[in-house]
């Protein structure tokens, strides 16, 4: 199931792309070169909190190809959000 959700339900900005990856489980789709640091995964925890408002209960992964910095995926698990 792949279903694109439109950001702008949870008051998050038009350009992050949000995918419904399972019946319960959202994800926040990346996709670039450079690497995600400790800004971005600030910035995406601000994003997850939106969604989590608005769903309570949900699943949420972010969902990317680029590399991840250690740093950020330690403070990523600490707030149950899994990286796919």
């Amino acid at each position: 199931m792949k279903n694109l959700i439109d950001p702008k339900e949870f008051g998050i900005t038009g350009k992050t792309v949000i995918e419904q990856v399972g019946k319960n489980h959202y994800a926040i789709v990346i996709s670039r070169k450079s690497r995600i640091i400790m800004t971005d995964g600030r910035k995406l925890l601000d994003k997850f909190k939106l969604i989590k408002k608005a769903l309570p209960g949900v699943r949420l992964s972010l969902k990317t190809t680029t590399p991840v910095c250690g740093k950020t995926i330690f403070f990523l698990k600490d707030h149950k959000i899994d990286i796919i």
